[in-house]
């Protein structure tokens, strides 16, 4: 079972939230940036998330409220929304109309080249440094879903209730890291945080994490040949592994 609201939340901070990284990371869509001048969408559901993108120098930053923005777009509840991110609805903004070019050329073509990434044909990852991407933007739209779950879904929030507040680092070994953060059993994902965390989660390789989340390999399997290796404080990571679980049920 999983909760329409609790989608909204991850469609907009993990997944669109994963262009920041996309923008960061991958040639061709440094390419669909070059010469667009600074320019904002906010996204305002109503009774449900509210985030602003702006694309700046090449870059892309994801945040929260949509107050101060060029285009904006109104979603009625967060059906419509979450129907905009599955192609079955199309947006109309309510502010930046002579701007509506850029959401129809460049952030279309951005989120278009974010689900080639993200939804890979085998064929594309036999390139390995294709592969090293996808299975980066997956690692850190995972690590940013799991915030939004333990914020927002039914279940997940009463594993979060029992997180004790302090840093769980997620990475990959020789790959990126992000530190789910627990404080006042609100979770927060901070990707390449320096921060000590309390306990770590850790996949051997980029293989293994890639073959983790397509579901070829067990966890616990890993975690019994060490290959996933857990330290720290064991109640957090059990805790996290509980809302890891529900992951993929929003995510398939």
């Amino acid at each position: 079972m999983t909760d329409n609201k609790t989608m909204a939340y991850i469609n907009m901070f993990a997944v669109l939230g994963t262009l920041e990284d996309l923008c960061e990371l991958d040639g061709k869509a440094k390419e669909l940036l070059k010469g667009t001048k600074p320019i904002s969408t906010g996204f305002d559901v109503k009774d449900g998330p509210q985030a602003t993108i702006r694309f700046a120098n090449g870059k892309c930053t994801v945040t929260e409220g949509c107050s101060d923005c060029d285009i904006k777009l109104p979603f009625s509840n967060v059906d419509k929304f979450n129907g905009m991110i599955n192609g079955t609805v199309k947006p109309f903004p309510s502010k930046g109309f002579t701007k509506i070019s850029f959401l129809l050329k460049t952030f279309t073509a951005l989120t278009d080249r974010l689900e080639e990434v993200m939804r890979p044909t085998p064929e594309a990852l036999k390139d390995p440094e294709f592969f090293n991407l996808s299975t980066t933007l997956t690692f850190y739209t995972i690590t940013s879903a799991i915030s939004q779950l333990g914020n927002h879904d039914p279940i997940s929030t009463f594993s979060a209730s029992n997180i004790d507040d302090g840093d769980i680092m997620m990475s990959i070994k020789d790959g990126p890291k992000a530190n789910i953060r627990a404080k006042n059993h609100k979770l927060t994902t901070i990707k390449n945080c320096e921060d000590a965390p309390r306990a770590i989660m850790e996949f051997g390789s980029m293989q293994l994490a890639s073959d983790l989340f397509n579901g070829k390999v067990n966890a616990l399997a890993c975690i019994g040949e060490g290959t996933i290796r857990m330290k720290g404080m064991a109640s957090m990571l059990d805790n996290l592994n509980r809302i890891l679980d529900r992951v993929a049920l929003y995510l398939a």
